[in-house]
């Protein structure tokens, strides 16, 4: 058995090149030698979202608090709040994030594909993300 106390592991700013908007990460677990999955807790503030991207053995996304945005290429965007589990499938591409006025905190779980959690793509313009107003 192994605790990891809060507090123990540094929250982390969402890089620009991944993130629109601001973006916190708080990792929770990562992927080991006997673990092929890993998470962290993501926060959105209004207006923040991901970058378009894909996930090799696909992505699990527990709203925690807020209201947010998911979308899969190719479909409408869809509103989350508390409580919403959402799937994305294997290399699906797709984007989620918090809404124009309200933040979002999800804890997002993803397994380790020879290395490798999830591609990313470019940024998902102001244009497709207001599609939904």
């Amino acid at each position: 058995m192994k605790i990891t106390r809060i507090g123990t592991q540094p929250s982390a700013i969402g890089p620009g090149d991944w993130f629109t908007g601001a973006v916190r990460i708080d990792p929770l677990f990562a992927a080991n030698e006997a673990r092929r999955a890993a998470a962290a807790s993501v926060t959105f503030e209004p207006g923040a979202r991901t970058a378009w991207h894909t996930h090799p053995l696909g992505q699990t996304l527990i709203i925690t608090a807020g209201c947010g945005w998911v979308q899969r290429e190719g479909e409408d965007i869809e509103v989350v709040r508390p409580g919403d589990v959402v799937w994305f499938e294997p290399n699906e591409r797709h984007w989620h994030g918090a809404t124009p006025t309200t933040g979002m905190t999800h804890i997002a779980i993803q397994e380790n594909l020879n290395g490798k959690v999830v591609d990313w793509m470019e940024q998902v313009s102001d244009e497709q993300y207001s599609r939904h107003l």
